[in-house]
């Protein structure tokens, strides 16, 4: 233990001496890059953040010295475990080792730095016209080394090939240091010339793997199955004299296990000017498979298929197929043959010409693999049989026998992939807590055994790695093992890239990660928890480069591993298991990690497998905390209703925001545990409770449907203007707006610091205070201003989460009641101008805004309403792109998160308002409003309910 202790120091040591880039043996980085997103864990050395390949030369200089395996990393979406390593020094090279460096339009071609996100390059190409062919379902944070390392394909493979047909030279760096440029076929007299020309290590490789190829021709030709997705293996056969030595080919695939990646050149092809989307439905998947072949010969640029159970809800409008094909074609007389021969074939036919609808439908493709894992009645499925391929012709008989396996193993999941090509991904249900009953081990044998039994490839994308490197012996004769033995040992005769992978693989069962997270070990608050680091599968939503996204505002900001949702989930796993992270609930390395979270709740609708960080984040602040000091927000902000409450009895409200106006403000920022750099939003004299325009809300008044308004802690005491507009658009669409006869609260401010048991005493209290209404009226709806208070009544455990509605829900249920105000409103209402600026549109066209759609109402409520009212009424609401403002309820005031903050504001909300500084604001989120008037100049946003109130008709309506 003290010589592997001595020498991580050791080489940490002189890793920061000679990198500029990032270097890291902390427990948090390792307990990260632990994981990939398969079945397996494995604990590295330490991570190193290269910002040149100058530093890759180093690094692999110093861990050659210090005998440390290396391990070259991309975003860390490998399914079959190729991504971790044990004891490695990895290099996670996507995350400062990137660019595209050169498109050539001429020559159709790019040159690529390995940690280059795919989605980076197809934005560097489309100008141009043209595109990466292979586009995994991960484009938008997979990188061009992974991609690279594994042969990644994608659902347009089946017109333009896998990674390795699109690969043109690699410049590679050995283990020993020795560097070399391959490229791909070479006619006979250009290898000649590169097998005498090449001088020292790197001639001696290339003639030895020369002499290989000469030596074996029999069993390079015999024994390597011919089909559009074998990737299994070393593709030892592109070495084949007719194959022109196709050392780049012969390179793509080897999952880092023989040269690292500095550079590559890819191939690009021209990009389709409009595409059309034929969805169509089928009885089940074989009978997909089946219908696919007749389609092939019309060249379709996708032939996706899914099993009915990952779309129980249906695609493009249609809904009780079995079995999904989703066919791409150029728009035009391509797609329209497309269409024509689906139709003959007697499926269910849609399509969808809308960019937009597209990529809705895309999405749920891509998201295949997270929602796989997840079977309708919540039992876990699990990657370790995925990306078989077998000739496109066997794939329906192969598909009926392997469901036939499953049901003999007692095992269940859904099918979907690359149909086209007959390639499968499948999720199932294995008991991975027990995995040596023999049962998983059982059946991926048997497994094996069918695919080479069909004439296929273990993988057909995606490479092995731990999950398939042993049973490559079941699909390869001996001889072809011991030639990727000598394949290997030609490039890395020291075995340290990658080392257990392909060659002398470790088990398929061993390392697994979900035995220690066994829910029976741990009581009933922790089950949670238990959950959030098992459900993570690591596909890595989380981490993509779109800055127009939600989740995970922190990782976009820091670009840590540690502060995405994956990586926190990660960090909870290793907390339960208790050997890497050893302090249990007091983990300070859990505790940074989950200090940048939002609690925006983003993750737990765009995640895949809806990982609900901000519920962890509450019940490990929960534990954290227990007998031990507070920090002061917690109490201040956290106990924010309260505080407001006891302020205004006391009639303290005034005096204290005007101190924290002065020059005092300091002073009480640092007594309420706020930071300095952000002045505390002021308290108005009254609350809404307190004024006059409440008399007759209360119960009492004329009549109209009675609906209950939520006067939120936001609403009530810092922003009464909002409710008292929200009580003047209800009362003239016809309601009776009535108020708790005391005080509410959701809990949600106690619920976020983790102040659980607080937050339960605090619904409790708001129950009982509800109670004579809601009993009195049954039917009677509860509509909530603010989407935070909103979505926490929603939650599963509220039992109000019935009556709850949005203020854009309630009107939009009940607009056919006031015709008369709806057609007025859709006349009536007139852009506004403000002094001295130009009117943001002409006087006879409709009122237009900015939406900013508050993260709890993207991530729990949705917009549907909003944008269903805004059309009835006759507004243009455009909706900004989805991100978070940065605020996030106390996380903006808490002293350390200033600086995150504001550079997530900065990422999608302040140049879009920049852009138009004229334009109205929407934005119901008090956090959002906030946000925008402290870092936009002061600029007001207003509620969806202060707008249509500034729009009411101002006569009186007859019949309202």
């Amino acid at each position: 233990m003290t010589s592997s202790v001595e020498q991580a120091r050791s080489l940490e040591r002189a890793l920061r001496g000679a990198l500029r880039g990032e270097v890291d043996f902390g427990t948090a980085q390792r307990a990260v890059y632990a994981y990939d997103a398969s079945n397996y864990r494995q604990v590295p050395l330490g991570v190193v953040k290269p910002a040149s390949s100058d530093d890759v030369r180093a690094a692999v200089a110093l861990a050659r010295e210090h005998g440390v395996p290396v391990l070259a990393r991309g975003a860390g979406t490998s399914i079959g475990g190729q991504a971790v390593s044990p004891g490695a020094l990895v290099l996670d090279l996507r995350a400062r080792f990137a660019g595209v460096t050169e498109v050539d339009p001429q020559a159709r071609t790019a040159r690529v730095l390995p940690g280059t996100v795919l989605d980076s390059l197809q934005a560097a190409a489309r100008p141009h016209g043209l595109v990466f062919g292979p586009d995994p379902s991960t484009h938008s944070r997979c990188t061009l080394g992974g991609m690279i390392g594994n042969d990644s394909c994608g659902p347009h493979s089946v017109v333009w090939g896998r990674t390795a047909d699109n690969v043109r030279s690699l410049d590679l760096l050995l283990a020993d240091g020795t560097e070399l440029t391959v490229s791909g076929p070479l006619s006979a007299d250009e290898r000649a010339q590169l097998l005498r020309g090449t001088p020292g290590r790197a001639g001696e490789l290339l003639r030895g793997l020369h002499a290989l190829a000469e030596q074996n021709l029999g069993t390079l030709r015999q024994d390597f199955p011919q089909l559009p997705r074998r990737v299994s293996g070393y593709a030892l056969d592109a070495l084949l004299p007719e194959r022109g030595f196709d050392l780049a080919r012969a390179l793509t695939g080897t999952e880092g296990t023989c040269a690292l990646l500095l550079g590559a050149t890819v191939a690009l092809a021209p990009l389709p000017s409009r595409r059309v989307l034929v969805v169509a439905g089928y009885a089940d998947e074989s009978a997909t498979a089946e219908a696919v072949l007749e389609l092939l010969p019309l060249r379709p640029l996708t032939a996706e298929g899914m099993g009915g159970d990952l779309v129980p809800g249906g695609l493009a409008g249609l809904t009780g197929p079995g079995g999904w094909l989703l066919l791409e074609a150029e728009a035009g007389d391509h797609a329209r043959a497309v269409e024509r021969a689906v139709r003959a074939q007697g499926a269910a036919v849609a399509v969808v010409e809308d960019p937009v609808a597209q990529r809705a439908v895309w999405r749920v493709r891509e998201a295949a693999a997270g929602t796989a894992t997840r079977a309708p009645d919540g039992s876990e499925a699990w990657p370790g049989w995925e990306d078989t391929a077998v000739p496109p012709e066997r794939l329906a008989g192969y598909l009926r026998e392997l469901r036939e396996l499953m049901a003999a193993h007692g095992l269940q999941g859904t099918p979907f992939g690359h149909f086209g090509e007959g390639c499968v991904h499948l999720r199932i249900d294995f008991d991975l807590d027990r995995p040596q009953n023999g049962r998983f081990r059982g059946f991926l044998t048997g497994a094996a055994d069918l695919v080479v039994r069909h004439g296929g490839s273990l993988s057909g994308e995606h490479g092995d790695g731990q999950a398939r490197g042993e049973l490559l012996a079941r699909m390869y004769p001996p001889r072809v093992i011991e030639l990727f033995g000598a394949f290997k040992a030609l490039w890395d005769p020291a075995n340290l890239l990658n080392p257990g992978n392909l060659v002398d693989p470790r088990p398929f069962d061993a390392d697994l990660r979900q035995p220690a997270l066994r829910r029976e070990l741990f009581p009933e608050l922790t089950l949670t928890l238990v959950d959030g680091a098992r459900r993570c599968v690591g596909v890595g939503a989380c981490v993509t480069d779109d800055p127009a996204t939600v989740m995970c505002p922190s990782y976009a900001v820091t670009r840590e591993e540690r502060h995405s949702t994956r990586g926190r989930a990660r960090l909870l796993g290793e907390l339960l298991r208790g050997d890497l992270v050893t302090d249990g609930w007091r983990s300070r390395e859990v505790r940074e990690a989950l200090d940048l979270c939002f609690a925006c709740k983003a993750c737990a609708s765009d995640c895949p497998v809806h990982v609900d960080m901000a519920t962890y984040k509450s019940e490990f602040l929960h534990r954290f905390y227990r007998h031990r000091p507070r920090p002061r927000i917690h109490w201040t902000l956290g106990g924010l209703p309260r505080n407001l409450r006891l302020l205004r009895a006391l009639r303290l409200g005034r005096p204290v925001g005007a101190l924290a106006r002065s020059r005092f403000g300091p002073l009480l920022a640092w007594l309420a545990g706020t930071t300095r750099q952000r002045p505390l939003p002021p308290i108005p004299a009254r609350a809404f409770t307190e004024g006059t325009i409440t008399e007759g809300a209360a119960g009492a008044g004329s009549g109209g449907r009675p609906v209950l308004l939520w006067p939120d802690t936001f609403g009530n005491h810092l922003q009464p203007e909002v409710l008292r507009a929200a009580t003047t658009v209800l009362r003239r669409f016809g309601f009776r707006p009535v108020l708790p006869q005391g005080p509410v609260c959701c809990g949600l401010t106690q619920t976020t610091t983790g102040r659980l048991d607080a937050a339960r005493r605090t619904r409790d209290r708001t129950l009982r205070t509800l109670a004579p209404l809601l009993d009195a009226d049954p039917q009677l709806p509860i509509v909530v201003l603010e989407p935070s208070c909103a979505a926490e009544l929603r939650a599963p455990h509220s039992p109000l989460a019935d009556r709850v509605r949005t203020f854009a829900e309630l009107l939009d249920e009940q607009l056919d009641r006031v015709p008369e105000l709806v057609a007025a409103l859709a006349v009536q209402g007139k852009p506004e101008s403000k002094p001295d600026s130009k009117p943001e549109s002409k006087p006879d066209s409709k009122p237009s805004a900015l939406v900013q759609t508050h993260c709890h109402q993207h991530a729990v409520l949705g917009t549907d309403a909003d944008r269903r009212l805004a059309a009835r009424l006759g507004l243009d609401l455009r909706q900004l792109p989805p991100s978070c403002c940065g605020l996030a309820g106390d996380f903006g005031f808490e002293p350390g998160h200033e600086a995150v903050s504001v550079a997530a504001a900065e990422r999608v909300l302040l140049p879009a308002l920049r852009a138009e500084p004229d334009a109205t604001v929407l934005a119901d989120g008090f956090s959002c409003r906030t946000q925008i008037a402290q870092l936009a100049d002061g600029r007001r946003a207003l509620h969806l309910a202060e707008w249509l109130e500034r729009m009411l008709p101002q006569e009186p309506l007859s019949d309202i």
